[in-house]
């Protein structure tokens, strides 16, 4: 099956977990701003965990189905239509062949995901299908999607039902804290903590920040009150890990997301916790933001909680709670 681009949108490309393993040679993992919406619209048409979806910002494309199929729509709001007529997000959608899929501009969130019946089909570069747009490899010719592109879906397998039965997520506005005036992002503090003073680290839990219009893929740029060290945020490059919060020495933070660069020479104040950074990639410009520190076992469980949720059965769940 085939997807026609009769509108390419904004920085639409083809994102799936990432391309691990490659950090050492300068490479970085790509892969999905929000890996829980990923997933979760994987798992509505029963794909594989590690398919390779749609991403897109600010505003959808606009594409034309080439075959009967199902497809699922998740992330933030984007005010989707078949033919015209206004479809649920989190939920598994029959199409038809001739049938055109509108996505017009954010109502909620930033990142929006499309997934197809079978996952998105092209190459594996590196050992991922991931688009990375500052080598050009990956996803669809290494590049965000143009005008009268086709995009290709694995071959669907007859008498296919997906994910068993059609499922339906709900709103996912609670988790991420849509409408609210304040959002919480939990943090983990460190790795170089002893290089902000005191009235620092109180300024970078206990004061209000805001994401701006200067963000992207490779990091969430705040404004906020100033993170002050102790003798500047100069330090010996290091790794960076997803999540992990710079201060240059403007003392305003950054946050590293999936386009990071390898290694990086601020001082890094704290690392937000996996579980966060989908809620924090949908936060629109503008939007306020309030760090909550736990702790790596706190972090931990929050993960192993995730997971429970993404792969166990309920009645399994009931009977664990029981226990």
């Amino acid at each position: 099956m085939a997807l026609y681009v009769s509108k390419p949108g904004i920085m639409a490309t083809i994102q799936d977990e990432g391309r691990w393993g490659y950090l050492g040679s300068g490479f970085s993992p790509s892969g999905a701003m929000d890996q829980r919406a990923r997933r979760r619209a994987n798992a509505l048409l029963g794909n594989p965990e590690d398919a390779a979806v749609l991403e897109f910002c600010m505003m959808g494309p606009t594409l034309l189905f080439t075959r009967d199929s199902f497809f699922a729509l998740t992330g933030g709001d984007f005010g989707a239509t078949l033919d015209g007529a206004p479809i649920a997000m989190n939920r598994t959608i029959p199409v038809r062949s001739g049938q055109t899929l509108a996505l017009g501009q954010a109502r909620k969130g930033m990142y929006g995901y499309l997934a197809v019946m079978g996952g998105f089909n092209v190459p594996v570069v590196m050992g991922s299908r991931s688009t990375n747009m500052k080598v050009g490899i990956g996803g669809h010719e290494g590049r965000a999607l143009k005008k009268d592109d086709l995009l290709w879906a694995f071959d669907q397998i007859p008498g296919y039902k997906p994910g068993i039965a059609a499922r339906d997520f709900g709103s996912d506005d609670e988790f991420y804290q849509f409408g609210k005036p304040v959002v919480e992002v939990r943090v983990i503090m460190g790795p170089q903590t002893e290089l902000f003073t005191q009235a620092g680290i109180d300024a970078f839990l206990g004061g209000e920040f805001e994401m701006t219009a200067q963000s992207d893929r490779m990091g969430a740029r705040l404004e906020g009150p100033e993170v002050g060290t102790v003798n500047g945020s100069d330090i010996i490059s290091d790794g960076i890990a997803l999540g992990a919060v710079q201060i240059p020495n403007h003392g305003k933070p950054i946050i590293m997301l999936a386009d990071r660069q390898t290694t990086g020479g601020y001082a890094k104040i704290a690392t937000v916790a996996s579980v966060d950074i989908p809620k924090l990639v949908q936060c629109k410009p503008g939007t306020k933001i309030r760090f909550k520190e736990i702790s790596v076992e706190q972090a931990q469980d929050l993960v192993r909680a995730e997971t429970l949720e993404r792969h166990v059965p309920a009645d399994v769940k009931q009977q664990l709670a029981s226990l």
